[in-house]
């Protein structure tokens, strides 16, 4: 056979360095995109970051163009902005189923550096510091210690008091009584129910240390010292039958013990705070829903002008190294500005599909998919999956991640679709606004629904009800 050469031609794509680092920022998250940043920075002295002008703001966008200055901010209740801090102020524990601030005092030049403030306690801190003011000797002193140590983040015991016995040293000859004498003294410190075995004991402590005129105090008891299930499963017939007692009676037995706190220890816990920086911010201008980077997760970067102005006249290995690094600054600046526009083009293409979810809330949501937003903006699936991923958009109504406006649907009697995220909206406020004593069904719900011509199977709303934490219909009624 004979050999010979041949030339031929033909078209690949190739993964360059440059295209490899545009998807690697494109998946990453405002959080990570500024740790990756902080290494390159670190590795690339060609590479600063350029300080934020004061009141800087991201200029909103809209078809490739600046709209007029008319971003008034709409603060009415209308608006869907709510204040957080309020909402966090009196919480609904339901565990079964305006003043100015004081004006600052003057500064004080020989005051010193200002002191910080301390750390809250932990609950292991808060107990032994009442320990050492118990009108104890020090072994009972030792003893209560001892069970501070065995308490779990709720405040509950964690080991049973005949197997602590026995995991201490039998030379310390330390018997279970002595141990019940310490879980007294115990589960009289502050919060009260601390040292519980149980919920019911938990609940029992408290109720105990409440004043014995208290109504229906020895009926609460009752219930939580022997029917504590039936409560939690709202069995009030077997609950009425058990105890002997009427509706009225047991409804005000059931607030006193919903009023109670069944994990004393857990405001002691650490409470991380956990912020979301958005990436992109939605304003309504002139009547249209327009999205604007936000300027406070756009890192400014640029090239250092003193190195590259050295690097001109630069010869040899040194200059080839740092020519190799300008290059790589410059792809970095390059792939972050397309990241973020990326982000913006598809942030404005959801919101045009979602506009009447911006106008109405989750019931007006429509359905949507990947695919529908790569074909409009002529992007791949797999790009726009990467842009929705971790990356977070303010809105009046809160702040949402791009992800959250895709998703399924079902069909209508009408021939069209509904979305998942407008049924569980709709099985939301129909749950919402149900009588107690006759909750509604998942079939109910499913018949209510088919009304409205939206066809959806009993067990679907039941896959949605419990998506949306809402305990099933037998949890929900009430007396």
């Amino acid at each position: 056979m004979k050999q010979s050469l041949q030339l031929k031609l033909s078209q690949h794509l190739t993964l360059t360095p440059q295209l490899q680092q545009s998807i690697r920022l494109l998946q990453l998250s405002t959080q990570e995109l500024s740790q990756e940043l902080d290494r390159m920075l670190m590795d690339n002295p060609l590479l600063e970051l350029e300080e934020p002008a004061s009141g800087h703001q991201g200029a909103p966008i809209h078809n490739g163009q600046e709209p007029a200055a008319d971003t008034a901010k709409d603060n009415s209740p209308e608006s869907g902005v709510t204040d957080p801090a309020a909402d966090a102020q009196s919480p609904d524990i339901d565990w079964f189923g305006s003043g100015a601030a004081a004006p600052a005092p003057p500064p004080d030049d020989d005051a010193g550096p200002p002191a910080l403030a301390a750390e809250p306690p932990s609950l292991r801190v808060h107990l032994l510091d009442q320990v050492t003011l118990l009108n104890l000797d020090a072994h009972d002193k030792t003893l209560v210690a001892l069970l501070v140590d065995t308490l779990d983040e709720n405040g509950y015991l964690t080991m049973d008091l005949d197997e602590l016995s026995e995991s201490l040293p039998s030379e310390l000859e330390i018997s279970v009584e002595e141990l019940r004498i310490a879980l007294r003294h115990l589960q009289h410190l502050d919060p009260t129910g601390i040292g519980a075995r149980s919920p019911g004991e938990c609940l029992a402590l408290q109720l105990e240390a409440l004043p014995a005129c208290t109504p229906c105090r020895e009926l609460a008891l009752a219930i939580v010292r022997g029917h504590l299930e039936l409560l939690a499963a709202h069995d009030f017939v077997r609950l009425r039958k058990a105890l002997g007692c009427h509706d009225e009676r047991l409804k005000e037995a059931q607030r006193l013990i919903q009023s109670l706190d069944p994990r004393p220890g857990s405001a002691f816990g650490s409470n991380e705070a956990r912020y979301v920086v958005p990436d992109v911010i939605v304003r309504k201008i002139k009547g249209v829903w327009v999205a604007s980077l936000n300027a406070d997760a756009m890192p400014k970067l640029r090239v250092n002008s003193m190195y590259a102005d050295i690097l001109k006249g630069g010869r040899g290995t040194a200059a080839s190294q740092m020519s190799q690094q300008l290059q790589e600054a410059r792809w970095l600046i390059k792939n972050v500005q397309q990241r973020f526009e990326t982000i913006l083009r598809v942030s404005q293409a959801i919101i045009d599909r979602q506009r009447h979810f911006f106008e109405h809330g989750e019931v007006a949501m429509r359905p949507l998919v990947l695919r529908e937003i790569a074909d409009l903006l002529g992007l791949h699936e797999s790009t726009v999956s990467r842009v929705t991923t971790q990356k977070f958009m303010f809105t009046p109504r809160g702040i949402y991640e791009l992800k959250y406006f895709f998703g399924s649907h079902v069909a209508t009697d009408a021939g069209g679709a509904c979305s998942a995220t407008a049924i569980r909206a709709l099985i939301r406020q129909l749950v919402a606004a149900e009588d107690a004593k006759r909750p509604l069904t998942d079939a109910r719900i499913a018949q209510i629904l088919g009304q409205q011509g939206i066809v959806v199977a009993r067990r679907t709303i039941a896959k949605y009800r419990e998506s949306l934490h809402i305990p099933p219909v037998n949890l929900r009624k009430a007396l």
